[in-house]
């Protein structure tokens, strides 16, 4: 039997690795759990979509821990990881649906949820599917629950703030990297040489190649779509120069 330390180091080696590109994820994080427990209280019914190694849930379940969560993926490795670190935790319960699937919501345990949450991930979904998904998540959202999305959101409407803030993260980039911090492409050939991940990061290829790309949009278009999708009204709740969190309550 594998030792939970093994996936806690792993667990914690996306972490730093997702950090790299994203300096104040963290941040991020504080706010999303922020405003679900004020909305859903201290023991929220939580959806983590595309939940990845669960680094949402991991920090919900530590923060509130009258929660629970359901984490939807694909990826068998990062579910791999995912389960490794909270896969005892009987307030966990990881479910594998494909989101460009119209029928994944069916692999779910009922609902309603009093949130969703998903960060870092519904950029590599192309425009129709997000769209559907948005109108399938006002479906699971309870009356007066709240959705909340952190990604990446590019403003078209101010390139200088954007080539400035490109030129200030390369630099910080190539900094950490010369440190010895994994990149994307780094973080997957280390995976890939684990034994004991090897077949579920060859399984995630195959499916996806190097990287999956979709659509990334301004928050704005979220906004309008949450709404149009069923949502009562959907706000910007966070942002940096080109990555911002959209709330959405039902």
């Amino acid at each position: 039997m594998v030792d939970r330390q093994h996936w806690e180091q792993w667990q914690r080696s996306w972490d730093r690795q997702q950090q790299w590109y994203l300096p104040d994820r963290e941040e991020r994080f504080r706010v999303m759990l922020d405003l679900v427990e004020a909305v859903a209280g201290p023991a929220p019914r939580v959806l983590d979509l595309a939940c990845g190694t669960a680094s949402i849930t991991e920090r919900l379940l530590a923060r509130l821990p009258g929660a629970t969560s359901v984490g939807v993926d694909q990826d068998p490795a990062l579910m791999t990881i995912a389960q490794g670190v909270l896969g005892e935790d009987e307030r966990f319960t990881l479910v594998t649906a494909d989101l460009k699937d119209p029928r994944w919501a069916r692999a779910l345990p009922p609902g309603p949820f009093d949130a969703v949450v998903t960060a870092t991930a519904l950029h590599w979904l192309p425009t129709a599917d997000l769209v559907r998904l948005y109108g399938d998540l006002a479906g699971l959202v309870r009356p007066g629950g709240v959705f909340l999305n952190a990604d990446h959101m590019p403003d078209p409407a101010v390139p200088l703030l954007n080539a400035a803030e490109r030129t200030q993260r390369h630099g910080r980039q190539e900094q950490e990297q010369a440190e010895g911090v994994l990149d994307w492409e780094g973080w997957w050939v280390a995976a890939a040489a684990d034994p004991l991940l090897a077949d579920q990061v060859a399984a995630r290829n195959a499916v996806y190649g190097s990287h999956a790309d979709g659509d990334s949009h301004p928050a704005g278009w979220h906004t309008e779509r949450l709404v149009a999708a069923g949502f009562a009204e959907a706000g910007v709740a966070w942002r940096s120069v080109t990555d911002a969190m959209v709330a959405a309550v039902r």
